[in-house]
């Protein structure tokens, strides 16, 4: 009968994890997924925990489209033409050199300087969800759908965050570009 019951930290992980997105997997069964009892051992950082889970994935959708995208167009100029980097891998090095991934670091050095403090005490102070920066205008107005589409972007999220490892080691690993075989 005791091997049955529920722990302490089952217990505790369900009501922490109970209110939030991405509790469900894809085949519909309960994915719970905190290996080392973050929630259960800092509840009060637990939107933190998610907005950046959110960010991860938001940003490893666009690096997963970026890779792919990069391999078969570039933009104009000719430090980002394929003569100057034959394949994406290199890019990275190759713009480091040449200065746009400064300008990049900037960009997003600013945002997190400037608008994630206040988004996470908005966030603590229950006045936002996480990962919600008000870009609505495309959302669903009826509330299941729009918790569907909420749903879909973390599962999504996480596979890009998983894919775009992958990406990257196959690019090595192979030498190829897109399919990376």
């Amino acid at each position: 009968p005791m091997a049955n019951a529920p722990t302490k930290s089952s217990t505790a992980l369900n009501d922490v994890w109970d209110d939030y997105a991405g509790g469900v997997d894809y085949r519909g069964k309960e994915f719970k997924f905190d290996p080392l009892n973050l929630a259960e051992t800092y509840p009060p950082l637990v939107p933190w925990f998610r907005e950046c889970e959110i960010r991860h994935g938001r940003t490893a959708m666009l690096a997963v489209v970026g890779f792919i995208a990069e391999d078969k167009v570039r933009i104009p100029g000719e430090m980002y033409s394929f003569d100057a980097i034959p394949k994406t891998i290199d890019a990275h090095d190759a713009l480091l050199k040449t200065g746009p991934m400064y300008q990049l670091l900037l960009f997003i050095g600013l945002w997190d300087i400037i608008i994630t403090p206040m988004a996470m005490k908005a966030t603590g102070d229950g006045e936002r969800e996480p990962g919600d920066f008000g870009f609505t205008q495309f959302a669903p107005k009826d509330p299941a759908a729009l918790a569907k589409k909420k749903e879909s972007e973390l599962l999504n999220g996480r596979l890009a965050m998983i894919a775009v490892g992958g990406i990257a080691t196959q690019s090595i690993v192979t030498g190829h570009g897109f399919p990376y075989i």
